[in-house]
Formats: structure tokens, C-alpha cells, sequence
């Protein structure tokens, strides 16, 4: 670090140290070059005592304070950046144009003042006095690239770590205001819509998509998680033994009927709710890109589609070979409709953070899902003939025939799961399945921690957000009752 005053008790606690070895076939490394000692010192210095203002030759350098920090630097140094404000005042002949780049000159001791960070304006200095620019550990990446955009600094002087943090809080900030646009462009229609219909229709949508808006609001959210609860217990009652022979022998009991008579009133209210929204939705074509409207059509259309199906008469003439294999057809699609009736429980993610967050993270963190399927693919890939070779040579029982066999151990084993279905007999195999066990526990670990990461940053952006839309639907019921 460069040495910006004569004292060595100076703190550098605050910059970010960050391993920057894992891209720098992206970013270029610069060569280290031999310090040389009181060369920094020369290019920018810090004042702490009055005394040391006795000797200084304003002619050559400027005295700037910073915060109440103040520094002097040479004339010399600034002209190698010819862009910064700093640079900019050695042509100023006024003082109308001095203010115009600082907050304020003493004409008298010829000391320039900014109400800037003092702590940024370090690591400033020291990259005009030593040319290394670093990130603060303490300060916000962003609060930092507008303090860099004040002195005139370009972000690209940065080091590769931090410019690497630096464009990652820049993604990041970009997608944040994505979705503020997309969630703005839904709650215009508060402040926008005075008629009767639009007030209407600002209700209705409260009540359908915000639970914390009023009493409506929460009783229609208990309802539909009251009717998802009914309808994931009327599946697994209808999986029961009995009810199962009922159906196959085309039989229909009393129980049978009231697991009907639910599953038709759950069905009845999930379409209603899903009319609703459809209603309140300003933008019809965006409403069917919703992945949790998509999921609502999908587990309602199999009770719709089954009525069709059972409507539907093979006909009196038709034989009894035929008509037993079109039975047996409308069977199997029943009970795959019937199993999609399952996707009732995703509706809960419109109601529950925690499952927002989840959804969240896994659209976020799909670069790293990815490439951990890849790097499984690739370990199940090399695994797979080694442990079909070694068994093979051993000459004992065969339980890998093939290679294409050998995947479904492969992934089982790299996994940590391990049913047991196939075991390696021999010492060879059972090495390469150690192999696979390791490299299996190396390879989940690897993306784990920046999809933890993910998660905690989501859901703590999510609870923010809850907390600023229900402190604006408060402020517009205060609003609207005045």
C-alpha cells in the first residue's frame, strides 16, 4: 500500500481484500513493480498538524479538505489524470468556477473544501499517489462508483477483484430495478384510476393479490389455502385400497361420492379465483406468462378434461375386446389427471415467503444449477465404465451388464443417496465407487455456498419488499378515507 503520510500508524483495515485467481483469463494482471521508498510520499501526502502547512508551496501543489481531512497534493501528480475534478481546478481564474467544482475555497489560505466520504477519498489518493484503486470493505460497491464518478475517476482502474464485486452489485442493481418497474407498472392503477370501475378493480386486486390489504384481503387468502389443504387430503384419501377396487371394477360408493361432491366445490373455487385474477390483470397476455398462473390452469383443466373423458361413450356396438382396451385408456388417463391434481400445493407460493424466495433463488441461481449438472454429467460420464470395467474383470456376479446400466449407480453414489440395488463385489470397483463418493460430495459442495447466499439475499429482499408495499397500501387507505 502506498505510504500517504510521514506517520506509520495509518489504518487500511477498511480495504476489501478479495481473491482474484479464479478470472483473470477475462481480466488482464498487471506486473508488480518495486516499491521505491518515499516515491508515494512525494506524489500525495495527508496533513494532520498545522506545522507541516509551513513549508508547502501552493504554487506547486493544492491543499484540498475532505470531510476535515486534508491533503496535499503536487500539481505534478494531478497531470497525469487529466479527467479528474482535481485536475479541472488548475485552470479555474475565477472563483465563480472554483465553486462550481468544490464546495467551497478559502481564498486566504488557498485550501479547497468537498463534503465528500473521507474514507473514499482515501483510496483515491492513494491510487493517485501508487496507481492501485481498491474497493471499501465497509461501503456500499455503488456509494463507491458514485464517489469515483464525482472525482472523475474511472471505474476500470479498479482491481480485478473489486471490479469484479463492482459489476456484480451492478447486475444485481439492474435486475432490482427491473422488477420495482414491473411491480410500479401493477400499483399504478392505485393513484391513477378514479372512476368506479377503476376503484373496483384497485379493490378486487387487493383482495386477490395482496392478503395484507384488508380484512377482505386475508379471508380470501384463508380461503384458498383452506381449499388447497381439502384438496391435497381428497387426493390421498381417493389413493386408498378400497376406493382404488371400487374404481376398477367401474364401482362408485358413498364415500366415493362425497370425495366427488369436494373435489367438484375445491375445482369450483379454484376456477373462480382463477376468473378473478384473469379479471384484475391489466395485461391479459402477461397474465398467462405467469409461472404460478400457468400452474393453476394445469391443476384445474384435469377436472374439466376427466368430465370430458367419462362423458365420452365408446359406443353400444363396439366390441368388448375394444371397448375393455378403450376402458383401460380412460383408466390411465384418469389417473394421471388425477395426479396432477397435486400441483393444488404450488398455489401456496402466492401466499407463503418462504416458497416466493425459493422461486426466487431458483431463478436467480440457474448459471450455477447449471453447472452443476454439468459437472455431474461429466463425473457420472467417467465413473460409470471405470466401475463397469472393474467388475467386469473381477469375474464375479454381474450386477453392471452394461455401461448405460452403470449410470443409474453413477448417480445414486454421487448423489450420497445410495439404495443398494447395485454394489461393487470387487477391490477395483470399490475404489472407483470411493472415487465417486468423494468427488460426488466435492461436486454438490461447490455451488452450495453461493446459492445459500442467493437464498438469504432473496428472502431478505423479499420481507423489505412486503414491508414497503404494506406501508403504501396503508398510506393510500389513510389517503382515500380522507
Amino acid at each position: 500500500m502506498p505510504i500517504l503520510s510521514g506517520g506509520s500508524d495509518q489504518d487500511y483495515s477498511n480495504i476489501s481484500y478479495t481473491s482474484c485467481s479464479s478470472l483473470n483469463r477475462f481480466f488482464p494482471v498487471s506486473v508488480e513493480t518495486p516499491s521505491v521508498k518515499g516515491v508515494h510520499y512525494q506524489r500525495a501526502r495527508r496533513i494532520y498538524h498545522s506545522d507541516q502547512l509551513c513549508k508547502v508551496d501552493l504554487k506547486r501543489e493544492i491543499m484540498i479538505n475532505v470531510g476535515g481531512i486534508k491533503y496535499l497534493l503536487p500539481w505534478s501528480t494531478l497531470d497525469e489524470f487529466p479527467l479528474t475534478r482535481l485536475r479541472k481546478l488548475k485552470f479555474c481564474s475565477s472563483y465563480e468556477e472554483i465553486i462550481q467544482l468544490c464546495d467551497d475555497y478559502d481564498e486566504d489560505t488557498q485550501e479547497f473544501f468537498f463534503d465528500r466520504n473521507p474514507s473514499a477519498f482515501g483510496m483515491i489518493v492513494s491510487f493517485l499517489a501508487a496507481g492501485k484503486l481498491m474497493l471499501l470493505r465497509d461501503m456500499c460497491a455503488l456509494s463507491f462508483q458514485e464517489e469515483l464518478r464525482y472525482w472523475g475517476i474511472e471505474e476500470s482502474n479498479l482491481e480485478n477483484c473489486c471490479f469484479r464485486k463492482l459489476f456484480q452489485k451492478l447486475q444485481e442493481l439492474a435486475e432490482m430495478r427491473k422488477e420495482d418497474m414491473q411491480r410500479s407498472q401493477d400499483t399504478a392503477c392505485v393513484l391513477d384510476e378514479k372512476t368506479k370501475c377503476g376503484e373496483f378493480m384497485n379493490r378486487l386486486r387487493d383482495m386477490v393479490e395482496n392478503p395484507q390489504s384488508g380484512l377482505p384481503g386475508k379471508v380470501f387468502a384463508c380461503l384458498s389455502i383452506l381449499f388447497v389443504a381439502t384438496t391435497a387430503i381428497s387426493l390421498c384419501v381417493s389413493t386408498m385400497p378400497d376406493l382404488r377396487a371400487e374404481e376398477d371394477r367401474g364401482e362408485c360408493s358413498q364415500k366415493c361420492y362425497y370425495i366427488f361432491v369436494i373435489e367438484t366445490i375445491c375445482v369450483a373455487w379454484f376456477s373462480l379465483e382463477f376468473c378473478l385474477r384473469f379479471i384484475q390483470a391489466k395485461s391479459k397476455c402477461q397474465f398467462f406468462k405467469g409461472p404460478l398462473n400457468i400452474i393453476d390452469f394445469l391443476a384445474i383443466s384435469p377436472y374439466y378434461v376427466s368430465l370430458i373423458v367419462l362423458d365420452d361413450d365408446p359406443g353400444e356396438e363396439t366390441e368388448r375386446s375394444s371397448s375393455n382396451s378403450y376402458l383401460e385408456k380412460v383408466g390411465l388417463v384418469l389417473r394421471v389427471l388425477r395426479a396432477l391434481r397435486i400441483l393444488y400445493v404450488m398455489r401456496l407460493a402466492r401466499h407463503s415467503l418462504g416458497l416466493q424466495t425459493l422461486g426466487l433463488t431458483v431463478r436467480r441461481c440457474t448459471r450455477e444449477f447449471g453447472l452443476l449438472l454439468l459437472f455431474l454429467c461429466v463425473a457420472v460420464t467417467l465413473f460409470s465404465p471405470l466401475v463397469y470395467l472393474a467388475e467386469n474383470e473381477s469375474g464375479k456376479v454381474l450386477e453392471f451388464t452394461s455401461i448405460p446400466a452403470s449410470y443409474w449407480w453413477a448417480i445414486i453414489s454421487m448423489t450420497t443417496v445410495g439404495y443398494g440395488d447395485m454394489v461393487p463385489r470387487s477391490v477395483p470397483g470399490q475404489m472407483v465407487a470411493l472415487s465417486s463418493i468423494l468427488s460426488g460430495i466435492l461436486i454438490m459442495s461447490f455451488p452450495a455456498t453461493s446459492i445459500f447466499h442467493t437464498f438469504s439475499h432473496s428472502y431478505s429482499e423479499l420481507r423489505k419488499e412486503h414491508e414497503r408495499l404494506q406501508s403504501q397500501i396503508f398510506t393510500w387507505l389513510t389517503w382515500a378515507s380522507i
